[in-house]
């Protein structure tokens, strides 16, 4: 009975600590612009900061090969990547979901 409860709790409490046993893994938004690779496509996420000098705001981009299983997203989505495993010599990031579909007026 104790081992029961105490196999229940641990794999409640396994189940709560997935992304702790990985540790943490950056979640960034960008912008799909390339998607001609199989299973991969080019995530350009644009940041911007503020400059130390003279106050100006600076926007920088960099662009991230992501894991796309299922080869669904297309140039101009918005996408969410997250830190993954190194899956090839380039890919680090896998997309976790789609924020918003492009749509072409």
């Amino acid at each position: 009975m104790a081992t029961e409860q105490a196999t229940q709790a641990s794999a409640a409490n396994n189940a709560s600590n997935t992304n702790e046993a990985h540790g943490f893994r950056r979640k960034m938004t960008g912008r799909v612009v390339r998607d001609k690779m199989n299973k991969t496509v080019v995530v350009e996420c644009v940041t911007g900061r503020k400059d130390s000098l003279y106050g100006k705001y600076v926007r920088s981009r960099t662009r991230y090969k992501a894991h796309d299983e299922t080869n669904q997203f297309r140039i101009g989505d918005e996408v969410e990547i997250q830190e993954h495993r190194p899956i090839s010599r380039e890919k680090r990031f896998i997309v976790t979901r789609l924020i918003k579909k492009f749509v072409e007026e």
